[in-house]
């Protein structure tokens, strides 16, 4: 379980349609910081830019942290996030992973966990972000568009892993560097580029351009070497060229 120290209240859900939709419905209503919805199964599971998280019962960990910042760093939540589930995975299992930007952890050119951080009530003192973990954790029977770029940790690993521990250093690490954010954002932002080795110098095209990384700023966006000039990217779609 995760250390008392940690403050983290955990809320289990057999099923649900996705565990962002009722953790932010409890931000709305005041839930405190450290307050996580945990389901063995999502039926309408969320990624980034409305697609859906593929949620097979008992084959992932799915998650969402309410967390409450006020700082300036917020802009890096989602990297403190990536950086903390990559660490709770090593801690647990041994297995590690890099990051790639803004939100997924990846063995080779195949995902693993996708993290997805949805405001609630920003720019009011009720803020809070909702931190939304989809972790692999079996092989599943995934849609074939799904099953060519996706992995598991006991895929990888070739072995069963405590699902009980897993989840108790994701939710252990979260905590640790989400409040290392609001003290040392600067820490986060080295601990993530030491993580994600693709950053730099990976090909990647977007809107019609295409450049190689160079890195992240200080912000957290990602920068782009085209031939021309460097590019700042702060969302959208990238076709990344891994190997």
């Amino acid at each position: 379980m995760v250390p008392h120290e940690k403050n983290v209240d955990v809320r289990w859900l057999p099923t649900t349609t996705s565990t962002m939709d009722v953790a932010s419905k409890l931000a709305s209503e005041g839930a405190r910081h450290g307050v996580v919805v945990v389901a063995d199964e999502q039926t309408a599971g969320r990624g980034r830019r409305g697609s859906t998280w593929q949620s097979p019962p008992g084959a992932g960990l799915y998650l969402s942290f309410v967390a409450r910042h006020q700082g300036s760093a917020l802009s890096l939540i989602t990297l403190a996030a990536g950086v903390a589930v990559r660490d709770g995975i090593a801690a647990a299992t041994g297995l590690s992973a890099d990051v790639k930007w803004p939100n997924d952890l990846i063995v080779g050119p195949r995902k693993l966990a996708g993290i997805l951080a949805e405001g609630v009530a920003i720019g009011t003192p009720e803020q809070a972000v909702i931190i939304g973990v989809g972790l692999n954790v079996r092989p599943a029977a995934y849609p074939p568009e799904v099953s060519a770029r996706a992995t598991s940790i006991e895929g990888e690993l070739g072995r069963p892993v405590d699902r009980e521990l897993l989840l108790s250093c994701v939710l252990s690490s979260l905590w640790d560097r989400l409040a290392l954010l609001e003290q040392r954002p600067g820490d986060i932002l080295q601990a993530w580029r030491a993580a994600s080795p693709n950053a730099n110098g990976t090909r990647v095209e977007w809107d019609g351009k295409h450049g190689l990384t160079a890195g992240i700023d200080d912000s957290g966006a990602l920068l782009v070497k085209t031939a021309d000039c460097t590019e700042r990217i702060i969302s959208g779609e990238l076709l990344w060229h891994l190997t």
